[in-house]
């Protein structure tokens, strides 16, 4: 046996080489440019103008480049057109720019010439569903910080993307967070996006389509968008009015005051089982208001609902009556200063309806509950016939109209004799 045969040299198949890695860090560095210069050439032959034709140049770009480990680089391609270094500035200031970016769109900005943009990136995520996740983890709060670097113009032409990829589902409303940054929402910066972004949105869809959008990414306080300085509700309103969007104002008063509503209920509650005087609850409720102001209808119906939560109903069929007798003399200071007025009446009587028809066993108190109301000053005479006459929710409105149809008759006919 030869001595070349019993001493084989070891080999070095199925061993990876490690190069250095200083020499690995720096040619990381360039490759998103050597990414960027092949994209660019894919995007040269496009002819300006055909989206179409952009939308397929990607996708078979997608079959060569590696669209998802560069998916950083690609997006600020695609929106801003080139690269940016962390900061928001361009990589290459004076180097090429892409052949195709949402920056590009014609001015004055338009909300069709930019869904023409967003329709490519709509058929590229559709072709390659891998690179939705980097666009709205990554690529869109990244993008949304550097906003106050750019051009009024170039602001709005993101803003109305971002608006338009949310509302098509290609992005989460959890990416608008970023505005709320410190060195955005100073200066108003913030607002200004977001009211541009929200308007977009609703041009494809319906307010209640935005609030689950919304609700989803976690956005719970629009307040938190403007200056410090400024978040209050009725600034809120007032900006979203003028700014043509009323059904945002609408929206979020009305959250707002479902929040108090809550509150209300709560607090009520928490006092009658701690036996807290009726003195004392009007002027906690009362302090709440001043605090966070609610109409008068929907205070109204928050304290019946306070005050009610607590009551059991469970006695025998023919002891509800004087039951919910006791129950509403014993509240009734509670709600008598809080009934301001006709229209405040009107809704306290409505809340009764409403509730009486939920829990059929007290259904034949609500005329004896109206009396104790009318008779505690809570609710006048007027309220109760204007109620009768066309003030009434359907629930259940033909049972209560004729079980309340002789005290009416009686307030009518006291109405009528005073007159004389």
């Amino acid at each position: 046996m030869s001595q070349q045969q019993t001493a084989a040299k070891p080999s070095l198949q199925g061993v990876r080489i490690k190069a250095r890695k200083g020499a690995v860090k720096a040619h990381a560095k360039h490759e998103p440019t050597i990414f960027r210069d092949q994209l660019y050439k894919h995007l040269e032959a496009v002819p300006e103008g055909d989206f179409d034709a952009v939308a397929n140049k990607l996708i078979q770009a997608g079959s060569t480049l590696e669209l998802l480990k560069y998916s950083d680089a690609l997006f600020d391609i695609l929106f801003v057109g080139g690269l940016l270094q962390p900061g928001g500035s361009y990589l290459d200031e004076d180097g090429p720019t892409s052949p195709f970016s949402v920056f590009q769109a014609q001015e004055p900005v338009q909300v069709d010439d930019i869904k023409k943009y967003v329709e490519v990136f709509n058929k590229l995520i559709r072709r390659y569903k891998y690179l939705q996740k980097p666009l709205e983890e990554a690529a869109l709060p990244t993008l949304l910080q550097y906003v106050n670097k750019w051009a009024p113009a170039q602001k709005d032409k993101f803003a109305i993307a971002v608006g338009l990829l949310i509302s098509q589902g290609l992005a989460n409303a959890a990416c608008l967070q970023s505005l709320t940054k410190d060195h955005l929402v100073k200066n108003e910066i913030s607002v200004g996006v977001l009211t541009t972004i929200l308007r977009a949105y609703l041009s494809e869809q319906s307010m209640d389509h935005l609030a689950g959008a919304l609700k989803r990414g976690g956005i719970k306080d629009l307040l938190a968008f403007f200056p410090p300085n400024k978040r209050e509700t009725k600034v809120l309103d007032e900006h979203f009015r003028k700014e043509g969007l009323a059904q945002i104002a609408e929206w979020w008063t009305k959250k707002q005051n479902a929040l108090i509503k809550e509150d209300v209920v709560k607090s009520v509650r928490e006092m009658l089982e701690h036996e807290d005087s009726p003195s004392d609850i009007v002027t906690a409720v009362k302090a709440t208001i001043d605090e966070r102001p609610l109409p008068e209808a929907e205070l109204i119906a928050s304290l019946w609902q306070g005050l009610m939560a607590g009551v059991d109903w469970s006695a025998r069929a023919d002891q509800i009556e004087n039951l919910a007798l006791r129950e509403v003399s014993k509240y009734a200071p509670i709600l008598e200063p809080f009934c301001n007025g006709p229209k405040t009446e009107v809704a306290l009587i409505n809340t009764v309806q409403v509730y009486c028809y939920e829990d059929t066993r007290i259904m034949k108190a609500f005329p004896q509950i109206l009396k104790v109301l009318y008779n505690k000053d809570c609710i006048s005479d007027q309220a109760i016939i204007y109620w009768h006459q066309k003030g009434s929710k359907p629930q259940g409105r033909q049972h209560f109209l004729k079980s309340t149809e002789t005290l009416v008759k009686f307030l009518q006919e006291q109405e009528d004799s005073d007159e004389e």
